[in-house]
């Protein structure tokens, strides 16, 4: 069994959401995210963070074999990340 950090398993469920991409830093990213705000908001709409998580919790996750290269020829810097198989087993079984 394999057991996470916070910050890694906040990096797994970034990319259940969509394959992470590079981003401006060593931060990974959803592909055009942008800052969005809150419409649930009584009183005024709330901007809300971007999601993200730093390059050595993609490497962390790739090691373990929960995250993968969508293009195995390109260098770690360069290609999109997705969740594998194992990686969303994992999220069903603990969270």
């Amino acid at each position: 069994m394999i057991e996470l950090t916070p910050i890694q398993v906040r990096g797994l469920k970034l990319a259940k959401d969509g394959d992470v991409f590079l981003q401006d830093g060593k931060k990974w990213k959803h592909l055009d995210a942008t800052e969005t705000y809150a419409k649930t908001d009584r009183f005024k709409e709330r901007p809300q963070k971007v999601k993200f998580m730093k390059t050595s919790t993609l490497t962390e996750l790739t090691e373990l074999g929960l995250l993968k290269r969508l293009d195995p020829e390109a260098q770690t810097e360069e290609s999109a990340h997705a969740i594998t198989m194992a990686g969303k087993m994992w999220l069903l079984k603990n969270k």
